[in-house]
């Protein structure tokens, strides 16, 4: 077999046709019962042993799929496990290594970076104002001064945000004021 073989493993369905051009084995959605990826490892197999070829992809071209948005957060704590649609939160802190995320039912706190969730949740919800926050413009209730030229973003029901000049760039770029 030349060039590599693979098998996708997403929970976006977008990506399956690039692949299967890509001649991919197979694509498998997550999440996916042990039955499904027996029967991927299976066609892996199958192509192997008929000594089916992979094309060769020239290295001028390149797949580069965007990065996935997240549509939910999953954070562990203990043997509890904590699934937070991204619509319910309402921004996240930086805390050293982690990041602590406010929701509506409460904080929580994950191994993440910030730049990580930066990239990865949906840009035109989610807004980074302050190297130490990352903001759900839907949940800002007002901007209010607070120095010379910086404000704090104001979220219900108590939580008062600094947000830096280039944050406040993005956000009034974004809402458009």
């Amino acid at each position: 077999m030349r060039g590599p073989a693979v098998i996708f493993t997403t929970a976006y369905d977008q990506y399956a046709l690039k692949a299967f051009e890509l001649n991919a084995i197979d694509y498998l959605l997550t999440p996916f019962s042990k039955e499904r990826f027996d029967a991927a490892i299976i066609k892996l197999i199958e192509r192997l042993k008929a000594g089916q070829s992979a094309p060769k992809v020239s290295p001028d071209v390149i797949f580069a799929a965007p990065a996935e948005k997240l549509t939910r957060i999953v954070v562990k704590d203990g043997s509890n496990i904590t699934v937070i649609p991204v619509d319910e939160i309402l921004f996240i802190e930086a805390q050293e290594d982690y990041v602590m995320i406010h929701s509506q039912k409460g904080r929580s706190m994950k191994n993440q970076t910030m730049s990580y969730l930066e990239q990865h949740l949906p840009h035109n919800q989610f807004i980074r104002i302050h190297r130490s926050y990352i903001v759900n413009i839907e949940k800002i209730q007002k901007l209010e001064p607070y120095h010379k030229d910086t404000y704090m973003a104001i979220i219900p029901p108590t939580h008062k945000l600094r947000i830096s000049r280039a944050g406040y760039k993005k956000l009034k770029d974004t809402l458009r004021f």
